[in-house]
């Protein structure tokens, strides 16, 4: 299940810059995931709980929010939803000859919220990376 590699990498970031921010624990991470993204939702936040343990994530709540995967004919200029399995001949002209998808590959973080250090006990939220997440590490 390649879900708990991306739990990973989320947690591993997010607490990296929480860190390097002062703070004292993470209360939620933003996910954007694609359609096409090859992600299970559920599985993710399973294997995000999982990877939290001992972590300044902790009991953090992941709130993922789905990306449609939309796609564009250059032919026609018809714009169209994807759908799963991904549809990716255009329903105007019926070509698939210059066919780009528009969305539905995210998976990146877009907001993280967290506990300044003692010092400080208001809340913080980091704002959106454009950053796509690594499944490496």
């Amino acid at each position: 299940m390649h879900e708990m590699s991306i739990a990973m990498a989320v947690v591993g970031q997010v607490e990296e810059a929480a860190l390097a921010g002062g703070a004292s624990a993470v209360t939620s991470v933003r996910l954007q995931v694609g359609e096409l993204a090859g992600v299970v939702p559920d599985a993710l936040a399973f294997c995000f709980e999982l990877a939290c343990a001992g972590t300044l994530l902790e009991g953090a709540e992941l709130v993922t929010e789905p990306v449609a995967a939309r796609a564009h004919c250059g032919s026609c200029s018809d714009d169209w939803a994807v759908g799963m399995p991904p549809r990716l001949l255009c329903p105007g002209c019926g070509l698939a000859t210059d066919v780009e998808l528009r969305s539905g590959r995210e998976l990146q973080i877009v907001g993280v919220r967290w506990e300044d250090g003692p010092a400080d006990a208001l809340s913080r939220t980091v704002p959106p990376t454009c950053e796509p997440i690594s499944e490496e590490r």
